[in-house]
């Protein structure tokens, strides 16, 4: 690597330690890394901006105005007292459903738009049952990435993935990672709610208050909940069709958004852009110039390359290593633009004699995916989550993340370690 690769790795380190440390906010210090890119000549203004993701920020600040909209009907209030009482205020209970709806949600809506939908309902939950929001949270986090491996369209990288070759079609995607998706988080569901079992006692009296409650009393505004509701549908509708209609995950979140604007009026438009979660999308900014930097100096590519150089066109090296490097990775650097880079040298290998490609792009989508969990920025979803908490004055810290998260990728990457070797290797 040259001194401009060194400098860029350098300055992604610094900033990490001060992530990692909670010595500086973590938006702060992102964006103080992002314009030391610029100031260092690592990157100028206009390649910064170019490797900002807008169609990641679009999505999220247009789900956003959607939920705090829909937010104001009382639904998440509603959601959150009938499946308490369908658990019978059991807290563990309510932690392995909500887990299970996060995990299939996000098969078939993006995982960010998943977490941005529960966990408004888990603060409502744990607010009245006066238990602990941390379990909820992490299990709620863990569980949108593990189900967004499951499909095409549940995870940015594999909807990169699907989009750049053909033959892994929607139902390929679901044919060859739904089940081992579906396993891992049984798994993960299970270790969680033994982890959490002894926190997770509500108050005998918490419990009788939250049974006597009637769900219907909150919603408070019908009409606007009709509305929510159509347009939400009419959203989700649009993230299945987008490559039939040739608009972006953005474009349709946004459109949702200001479709519901425009049906509100400016009487919601105000109060909607306030509960939009800015110091997460400014954390989202800073990281994409920060990793943008790796990239346009060459460190991500010299690290592939080196991988990939190691394997000596062997299938099944090739797809044990692509799976660990993709989890490893993802787990510190955002997965986009790491599968970006991968993508084109993977069909490059294929080019060049590597006799059968399929494994090593599922243990691609596996690895990118899972890694997610590694750590509090592994995934759009965890900051999100993280954002979410600190606005509601929760502790969801870099290092609490880690001691659960990491353990836990580590543990469902061997799982998909195994699925790969015996599904399409041995």
């Amino acid at each position: 690597m040259n001194e401009q690769a060194w400098l860029a790795f350098g300055l992604f380190v610094i900033v990490y330690a001060f992530i990692i440390t909670e010595k500086i906010h973590r938006t702060i210090a992102a964006l103080l890394g992002a314009l030391a890119m610029i100031v260092f000549g690592i990157l100028d203004q206009e390649a910064a901006i170019h490797h900002i993701d807008f169609n990641t920020l679009g999505l999220l600040i247009g789900m956003m105005i959607i939920v705090a909209i829909t937010a104001e009907t009382g639904l998440f209030n509603y959601i959150a007292i009938w499946s308490a009482k369908k658990a019978k205020g059991s807290p563990l209970k309510i932690l392995l459903i909500f887990s299970a709806i996060t995990a299939g949600g996000s098969a078939f809506l993006d995982n960010v738009t998943t977490v941005l939908l529960i966990v408004p309902v888990t603060f409502s939950i744990t607010r009245r049952l006066q238990v602990p929001a941390f379990p909820y949270l992490i299990s709620e986090v863990l569980m949108s990435n593990i189900g967004g491996t499951a499909t095409m369209i549940g995870d940015p990288p594999n909807i990169m993935i699907g989009s750049a070759v053909k033959e892994l079609t929607f139902n390929a995607f679901i044919a060859n990672l739904t089940a081992i998706s579906g396993l891992i988080a049984i798994v993960v569901m299970l270790i969680l709610a033994g982890l959490y079992r002894k926190q997770l006692k509500a108050n005998e009296a918490a419990r009788v208050r939250l049974m006597a409650l009637n769900e219907r009393d909150e919603i408070t505004d019908v009409r606007l909940l009709v509305q929510s509701l159509s347009v939400l549908a009419l959203t989700i509708a649009g993230f299945f069709l987008h490559q039939t209609i040739h608009l972006e995950s953005a474009s349709v979140a946004l459109i949702g958004a200001v479709l519901l604007l425009l049906m509100t009026g400016e009487r919601q438009l105000e109060r909607a852009l306030m509960k939009i979660e800015w110091p997460t999308i400014f954390f989202f900014i800073g990281l994409f110039v920060l990793v943008g930097g790796l990239v346009e100096t060459g460190v991500i590519d010299a690290i592939a390359s080196k991988a990939m150089d190691m394997t000596g066109g062997d299938v099944a090296k090739t797809s044990l290593l692509v799976l660990w490097l993709s989890a490893l990775a993802s787990a510190f650097v955002d997965n986009i633009p790491f599968v970006a880079t991968m993508i084109p040298m993977i069909k490059e290998m294929g080019e060049l004699g590597l006799a059968n490609p399929e494994p090593v792009w599922w243990s691609l989508a596996l690895g990118a995916c899972l890694g997610g969990n590694g750590t509090l920025i592994g995934a759009s979803a965890n900051v999100i989550v993280a954002g979410l908490a600190d606005h509601e004055g929760h502790d969801f810290s870099f290092m609490r993340f880690l001691k659960i998260g990491f353990p836990l990728m580590i543990l469902t990457v061997i799982m998909a370690t195994v699925y790969v070797f015996f599904r399409y290797l041995a």
